[in-house]
């Protein structure tokens, strides 16, 4: 299945911003940031199609998968 997958902020680093990628049937989210190497606690907000989800989720065809680390400030 192909999936659109969106980095924010400090995950870019090194990464890309936007990618399209070629997954399994049945891949879910932990599935890409393993891919990436990011650790689960490095990510904050998980979104598919602009809504929060799990890292669990299972992927589906066309899915636009959106990370974003957590962000500090003041």
């Amino acid at each position: 299945m192909r999936v659109t997958i969106k980095l924010f902020a400090t995950l870019r680093e090194g990464r890309f911003k936007v990618e399209n990628w070629e997954l399994p049937a049945r891949a879910s989210v932990k599935h890409v940031f393993e891919r990436l190497g990011i650790k689960q606690e490095e990510i904050a907000i998980i979104l598919v199609n602009g809504r929060d989800t799990q890292v669990e989720y299972e992927l589906q065809e066309g899915d636009a998968i959106s990370l974003f680390p957590p962000v500090g400030g003041g």
